[in-house]
């Protein structure tokens, strides 16, 4: 396992920040020279920094590839583009691939399944682009050091393990693989990145699969990316995005009775999970204003299609889970 050099100071101020993509700058330039690196940028905080990163230090040598699986929350893929294609003028390939996945994925219950076929998919998808390059040499992957610490290697899913043995890369760039996640936030900051995408909250790599629980369907999913969406503008305009450590929505897989336009309406319902943790082992509940809790539902039962009831989850960790599957 390679170990964080002793010397090396915590980036905590935009001079250090700076510092640290000078240097990496020229590591990587002198690592890869005039030759071009590919990238799975999936709009995290990590790929993103290494992406504008690379960008600043090889340019148009840096292909990108942004694989929307169907499964990101509402708007995320446009801002990809709009930031890295747009913005930056990065050379960025977009994969939509949302029928593939959900086809997959038609039937399947069993939350383990579900993040299989969801991580070997993406994989497939990645290895089909990378065949169609030429002259590609090396792959760049956003690990960071707690990636490190956890699993003495490179995790499969978060970045792109598993691709076969006949794509053949010169090297591995990972420019960002001793910074911890505050540090990779500095650094993105300094690199030009807006704030919602430097100061993005956790998110699953099966993204809103194991938020549409059991068998994923097209409707579920639509509405756990607008209630989501809805969650995440009340919580901006109270100001508890930057105090909540995680938030999101869940739909589960089962109904509830209600009444709409005075007609019975057996439809679904949503779940508000709100956590503050430290280190993701412990969690605590946060408490929402009701004042901002009441707009959040009566936003979601009116605007969100076929749900008719939401729930508020007030389970620490443990015994719950951050995450309901």
């Amino acid at each position: 396992m390679e170990k964080r050099p002793d010397s090396m100071e915590r980036i905590t101020t935009d001079a250090l920040a700076q510092a640290f993509v000078d240097e990496q700058i020229s590591a990587v330039r002198a690592q890869v020279g005039d030759k071009k690196v590919l990238l799975a940028l999936s709009g995290g905080v990590d790929s993103s920094v290494v992406a504008a990163l690379l960008i600043k230090a090889i340019g148009q040598n840096l292909v990108c590839v942004h694989v929307n699986h169907g499964l990101l929350r509402k708007g995320e893929p446009e801002q990809v583009i709009e930031v890295f294609r747009n913005q930056m003028k990065a050379n960025l390939i977009y994969v939509d691939a949302t029928d593939r996945f959900l086809d997959k994925l038609a039937g399947v219950a069993e939350p383990e399944k579900k993040r299989k076929i969801i991580g070997e998919e993406f994989i497939r998808v990645f290895e089909e682009e990378a065949r169609k390059l030429k002259g590609v040499d090396f792959l760049a992957q956003g690990t960071i050091y707690p990636d490190i610490l956890e699993s003495g290697t490179v995790k499969a899913h978060h970045n792109v393990g598993g691709l076969p043995e006949d794509i053949h890369f010169e090297g591995l760039v990972e420019p960002i693989k001793f910074l911890y996640k505050d540090e990779v936030r500095v650094v993105g900051k300094v690199l030009g990145l807006p704030d919602n995408m430097v100061y993005r909250q956790p998110f699953p790599g099966p993204g809103l699969g194991v938020r549409c629980t059991g068998a994923i369907t097209r409707d579920r999913l639509e509405q756990v990316r607008e209630s989501d969406a809805i969650l995440r503008e009340e919580f901006d305009k109270a100001g508890l995005a930057g105090k909540v450590w995680q938030y999101f929505t869940i739909v589960p897989e089962c109904k509830s009775v209600g009444v709409k336009n005075n007609l019975r309406a057996v439809e679904n319902f949503v779940v508000i999970r709100a956590v503050n943790t430290r280190d993701a082992m412990s969690a605590t509940i946060e408490e929402i204003p009701y004042v901002t809790l009441n707009k959040i539902v009566n936003r979601i039962i009116t605007e969100v299609p076929g749900i008719n009831r939401v729930l508020y989850d007030l389970t620490p960790k443990p015994t719950g889970t951050i995450e309901w599957e």
